[in-house]
C-alpha cells in the first residue's frame, strides 16, 4: 500500500497490452515463502542504485524540446488534404524538394503529352518540314519535342523552333490554360518555400535553459526557480513564459489518466510571465496553497515521479513588422524531472558592472550554491507559521492581563 502511489502515478508505468498479459499471468495468491520474499524485494527496490535505475524513463518532453509523442493509427487521412499549404510546409526538406520538382515534372509530362497527341492527330507530325501544310503545332516530331514545347511554354522560355500557331483553337486554348496551371503552381510553391525558409525554427537553439530547478526560500517563501537567457542581441518581443506539470495520478473512482497536465502559476496574474529577456532571468513559481507542490517536501520529492514542460515563446525581432509576426513566433521548450529539482538551492549571480555597462557571464549560468532551507513542504511551513503567530498573541494578551493594575 505504501509502494502503490509511487508505481500507479509513474510516468512510465502507464498500461499497455504486454503489460497487462503479464499482470493477468500473475494474479495468484502468493505463499508465506513467497510474501517473505516479496516483502524483502520491496524493501531492495528503496536502495538508492535500484531506485536511481527505476527512474530512467521516457521523457515527455527532451531538454533540447522535441516532443516524444509519435501519432500512429490515423484512420482519417484526408483531413490533411484539406489543408494542404500547412501539410507541404510541415513537410521534411526531403519530402517537400521532392514535391516542389514533381509538381513541375508531372505537369511538364502531362501537357507535353497532350501537345504530341494533338499533333499526332492532326497529322503535324508526318507533314513536319512540308511549306504547304498549315500545322497547329509546329517542329513537332515525336514525343520529346513535345515535351521541350511544355517545358518552354509554362517557363516562357520560347527558343521560337516550337510554337502554337493560329491555325487550330484547340492548341491556343491548351497553350492558355497551361500558363494558368503554372502561375498558379510557382504562386503556391513559392510561398510554401518562403513560409517554410522564414519560420524562426533555428531561433529557438540560441535560447537556453538551466539544467537544473532550485528549490528555496524567497520572500520567506518556499519557490520552484530556474533560468532562461537569450544568447542573441537581437531580443525576442513580447516573450511570454509557462509552465506545465506532466503527472499520471489515479481518481477516487479509480481510473487511471496518464499524463495529466496541470498549469503552474509563472506570474499570469501579476503580469510577471512576460519577459524583457534582455539578460538571463530566473523565473520564479511560488509554491501556495494553489500549487501541486503544496505538500511536497524535500523528502517527498525523492519518491515522486513527473515532469515539468517548460515553454518560452515570443515574436522574432528582426521583422519588425507586426504583419508578419503571426508568421515569425518562435517558441522554445524543455522539461525537468524530478531528478533535476535541487533542493535548497539557488542560482549564483552571472551578472556585473564593467565598464559603465552591464556585463553577462554566461559560464556563471548553470551554478548553483547551497543555501539554508528547511526540508518541511509549504503546507507544513505554513501551518508552523500560523502556529507561532497564535502562540505569539497567545502570550501579548497573557503579558497585557499582568500589567493591568488590580
Amino acid at each position: 500500500a505504501r509502494l502503490y502511489p509511487l508505481h500507479a502515478l509513474s510516468v512510465a508505468n502507464i498500461p499497455n497490452s504486454s503489460r497487462g498479459k503479464t499482470s493477468a499471468r500473475s494474479s495468484t495468491a502468493p505463499t508465506p515463502e513467497g510474501l517473505q520474499s516479496r516483502r524483502c524485494k520491496l524493501l531492495e527496490e528503496d536502495s538508492p542504485t535500484l531506485q536511481a535505475g527505476r527512474r530512467q524513463r521516457q521523457r515527455y518532453v527532451t531538454k533540447v524540446g522535441k516532443c516524444q509523442v509519435n501519432l500512429g493509427n490515423i484512420q482519417d487521412k484526408k483531413r490533411f488534404l484539406s489543408d494542404i499549404f500547412t501539410t507541404i510546409v510541415d513537410l521534411k526538406y526531403r519530402w517537400f524538394l521532392f514535391v516542389f520538382m514533381m509538381c513541375y515534372v508531372v505537369t511538364w509530362v502531362v501537357f507535353g503529352s497532350i501537345y504530341f497527341l494533338d499533333a499526332w492527330l492532326r497529322g503535324d507530325v508526318g507533314h513536319r518540314g512540308d511549306p504547304e501544310w498549315q500545322a497547329c503545332i509546329e517542329n513537332v516530331d515525336g514525343f520529346v519535342s513535345a515535351l521541350l514545347l511544355s517545358v518552354e511554354s509554362q517557363r516562357t522560355i520560347g527558343y521560337g523552333t516550337r510554337m502554337v500557331t493560329a491555325n487550330c483553337a484547340e492548341g491556343v486554348i491548351l497553350l492558355i490554360a497551361q500558363s494558368i496551371v503554372g502561375s498558379m503552381i510557382d504562386a503556391m510553391m513559392v510561398g510554401c518555400m518562403f513560409v517554410k525558409i522564414s519560420r524562426p525554427k533555428k531561433r529557438a537553439q540560441t535560447l537556453i535553459f538551466s539544467k537544473n530547478c532550485v528549490i528555496s526560500l524567497r520572500d520567506e517563501k518556499l519557490c520552484l526557480m530556474f533560468r532562461v537567457g537569450d544568447l542573441r542581441e537581437s531580443h525576442m518581443v513580447d516573450a511570454k513564459i509557462r509552465a506545465k506539470l506532466i503527472k499520471s495520478r489515479q481518481t477516487a473512482e479509480g481510473e487511471f489518466i496518464p499524463l495529466e497536465q496541470s498549469e503552474l502559476n509563472l506570474g499570469y496574474d501579476t503580469g510577471e510571465d512576460r519577459l524583457f529577456l534582455v539578460e538571463p532571468q530566473i523565473i520564479c513559481h511560488v509554491i501556495n496553497r494553489h500549487s501541486p507542490f503544496w505538500d511536497m517536501s524535500a523528502e517527498s520529492l525523492r519518491r515522486e515521479q513527473f515532469e515539468i514542460i517548460i515553454i518560452l515563446e515570443g515574436i522574432v525581432e528582426a521583422t519588425g513588422n507586426r504583419v508578419l509576426a503571426a508568421g515569425m513566433t518562435c517558441q522554445a521548450r524543455t522539461s525537468y524531472t524530478e531528478d533535476e529539482i535541487l533542493w535548497g538551492y539557488r542560482f549564483e549571480p552571472c551578472m556585473s558592472l564593467e565598464k559603465g555597462a552591464f556585463q553577462v557571464d554566461y559560464s556563471r549560468f548553470e551554478m548553483t550554491f547551497e543555501v539554508q532551507t528547511p526540508a518541511a513542504s509549504a503546507k507544513e511551513l505554513h501551518e508552523l507559521k500560523e502556529l507561532e503567530q497564535q502562540e505569539h498573541s497567545t502570550l501579548s494578551l497573557y503579558w497585557d492581563h499582568l500589567l493591568q493594575p488590580c
